[in-house]
């Protein structure tokens, strides 16, 4: 399905009202109660779906019934006093839920905020194609990303509340793995669940020239190979004008991981920076999907052209 341009929801204030939902894995009950704290601190009022606290009578890794998690999601989103939606956590589940969703129903809602990471890089790329909204890719309240990382926590503040003021995306330790320099829109996110997406009816064309971003934790090297290797027969970086890289905690020696990337991507011809700090990292960075950005492997970052929100 290919992505038209893509609308910007507003900017939050505080008073807004948000929602926190789960739809993937179970939410631990402390970092829920920090989290939903720290959202109220910063002037939020918070609706906490309805079984965000609930698990599959079955299935572990899930949180709830995919009826009742995408229920959750669809009434945050059709709630008109509800600005934005922010999945608790992560794991897996998010794609289960996506063939549960009314579609119809929730872009009659209008333009409004999701944001996560992780396992919602399948909520993401569903946005972009059914609902053609940009999309936030940062922490998640029910996480130490959120909970335990006042920098973590913060730009993804700043994002929702000021986001031209959060413009470079960068670290120390970024590196260029192939120079360029390139403008495109932002696309991609978890790497194992962009691969998960190929081949569905709703998954997403890329952007012509687009920068890819990638990331991902808890893979081994050869795990990595095998997810490009189906990435790249599969053409999805045929369009690509550029590549940035993210974090790869818990995916082996980093060297090991720079190889793979280096050995599948290198040959594409298009600049790559590698490590600019987005994903399972900490400090990590929010970065909208969706909007215009330039990727400069000379200065090693990524800047984000338009602000993510209106």
């Amino acid at each position: 399905m290919s992505m038209r341009e893509l609308r910007r929801p507003h900017r939050l204030s505080p008073g807004d009202a948000v929602a926190v939902v789960a739809p993937a894995g179970p939410v631990p009950a402390e970092p829920l109660e920090a989290g939903l704290a720290q959202l109220q601190e910063w002037g939020l009022r918070v609706v906490v779906g309805k079984h965000v606290r609930e698990r599959h009578p079955r299935l572990d890794y899930l949180a709830g019934a995919d009826a009742d998690r995408a229920a959750d999601l669809q009434q945050a989103w059709c709630d008109p006093e509800v600005r934005a939606v922010l999945c608790a956590r992560g794991g897996y589940g998010s794609t289960r839920i996506l063939d549960h969703l009314d579609w119809d129903r929730m872009s009659a809602a209008g333009p409004k905020v999701l944001a996560g990471s992780s396992d919602i890089t399948a909520l993401h790329q569903a946005f972009a194609t059914q609902l053609g909204l940009v999309t936030v890719f940062g922490p998640m309240p029910a996480t130490g990303a959120f909970t335990d990382d006042p920098p973590a926590r913060e730009h993804l503040r700043r994002t929702l509340f000021e986001p031209e003021a959060v413009t470079i995306v960068t670290r120390s330790g970024a590196d260029a793995l192939v120079p360029g320099r390139a403008r495109g829109v932002t696309y991609g996110g978890n790497l194992s669940l962009v691969a998960c997406a190929l081949g569905a009816p709703d998954a997403p064309t890329p952007p012509e020239r687009g920068i890819a971003l990638l990331e991902d934790v808890t893979e081994d090297p050869y795990r990595l190979d095998r997810y490009l290797t189906q990435l790249l027969r599969a053409g999805w970086f045929d369009r690509a004008g550029g590549i940035a890289l993210g974090s790869w905690t818990g995916c082996g020696p980093l060297e090991e991981v720079r190889a793979v990337m280096s050995d599948r991507l290198g040959a594409l011809g298009i600049p790559i920076v590698w490590e600019l700090g987005f994903g399972h990292c900490d400090a990590q960075r929010t970065i909208p999907l969706g909007v215009a950005a330039e990727l400069d492997t000379d200065a090693r970052r990524l800047s984000i052209l338009q602000p993510a929100l209106l």
